[in-house]
């Protein structure tokens, strides 16, 4: 359960560092946002689930 934690509280890290050093450049990413196909949308989905999942194989392995 540590770890699910850890995870989501690494994500909010993430999150709140975008808002703070960029928030133009968040709100200009959610203006453009609904502009994009849901095909663009389910590949950058897929790959950043990619990443994510080796990052955390990475992570763990070390």
């Amino acid at each position: 359960m540590s770890t699910v934690f850890l995870a989501v509280g690494l994500v909010l890290v993430v999150e709140g560092l975008a808002y703070a050093l960029a928030p133009s450049f968040i709100r200009r990413m959610a203006e453009e946002l609904p502009k994009l196909g849901d095909e663009h949308l389910r590949t950058f989905g897929v790959v950043a689930l990619a990443i994510g999942v080796g990052l955390v194989y990475l992570a763990r392995s070390l």
